[in-house]
């Protein structure tokens, strides 16, 4: 089972997003269809990362916040667990296996995971509206930060990238191509939750900037990383199947740039988005920590 201890950036922050989350499901559910709220449940309350919520967290703080932004990481947890639920089905990767357990299909049906991931969508949405004005955000800022994430999530974002994702199996793709399948399909949530943190705490366009390039070079050095993990680790250090890129036939940074390539680009990346945040002067532990995580974890 994938360790995730080396996510707790500090005391707490962990406990927040897990917190929220059980929260959505608790209130946001009314109304559902019993069967795929159930589906939706086990989607969002297995083991997972949570780096993306934690990124919100960690980017808030780093932008002055002080407020509880854990509605905000439950809204982003809750868009990355319905694009798992969707990625997972036999339509797309027909995977067996996520964060240690059946996929939402498997545990239930192809149809139940179907509506289980529409129905986070606008779940999502709602929370982050929520969660935002809870904040104190004007109204304006908090369509903002809706539209933040319901465009990281669409055609323009990680769906576009899913279907270049698809597309592109049984190509083989240039360095250039690869990396704008990935800005979208992985990219740009871990972008849109640095930017959501920011956003939500006050930040003008300037630290904004900083924050979408933090975020931005982090989410590519995310993926290059999940491409060397799926050739070097087993599936039970991932909680998903090893191997499954090689299998469908796609490209991957490894096989562009080779393992020590790819882990060198991963690093100057993470290094680059460092970077961006010390010269705003906001690199904070936390986002160190966090960006440290990316090239270091082993799931």
């Amino acid at each position: 089972m994938p360790d995730e201890s080396a996510l707790a950036v500090d005391i707490g922050a962990r406990d927040i997003v897990e917190s929220a989350l059980a929260a959505c499901c608790d209130d946001d559910l009314t109304g559902v269809a019993p069967r795929v709220a159930e589906a939706i449940r086990y989607s969002l309350l297995g083991q997972g990362k949570r780096f993306r919520g934690l990124l919100v967290l960690a980017s808030y703080r780093a932008a002055g916040g002080d407020g509880d932004a854990g509605g905000l990481a439950a809204a982003v947890e809750v868009v990355h667990a319905y694009s798992l639920v969707h990625d997972d089905l036999p339509c797309m990767d027909n995977d067996d296996l996520r964060r240690g357990r059946p996929t939402v299909h498997r545990a239930f049906d192809v149809g139940t995971a179907m509506m289980a991931g529409v129905a986070m969508v606008p779940l999502a949405a709602r929370r982050a509206h929520r969660a935002a004005s809870d904040l104190g955000a004007s109204p304006g800022l908090a369509g903002r930060i809706v539209g933040e994430l319901m465009r990281a999530s669409g055609a323009g974002g990680m769906i576009g990238g899913q279907l270049l994702d698809l597309l592109a199996e049984g190509k083989r793709l240039s360095l250039e191509d690869l990396e704008r399948v990935h800005r979208a399909k992985t990219g740009i949530l871990i972008c849109a939750s640095a930017r959501i943190g920011a956003l939500a705490a006050g930040a003008d366009d300037a630290l904004l900037a900083s924050f979408t390039r933090f975020g931005d070079a982090l989410g590519l050095a995310f993926q290059i990383a999940d491409d060397v993990l799926d050739v070097t680790a087993t599936s039970d250090q991932l909680g998903k199947t090893a191997g499954k890129d090689v299998a469908l036939s796609k490209s991957t940074y490894p096989q562009v740039l080779g393992i020590e390539g790819a882990r060198r680009r991963a690093r100057a990346l993470v290094d680059e988005a460092c970077a961006a945040m010390e010269g705003a002067g906001r690199l904070t532990p936390d986002l160190e920590r966090l960006a440290g995580h990316v090239v270091e974890r082993q799931s």
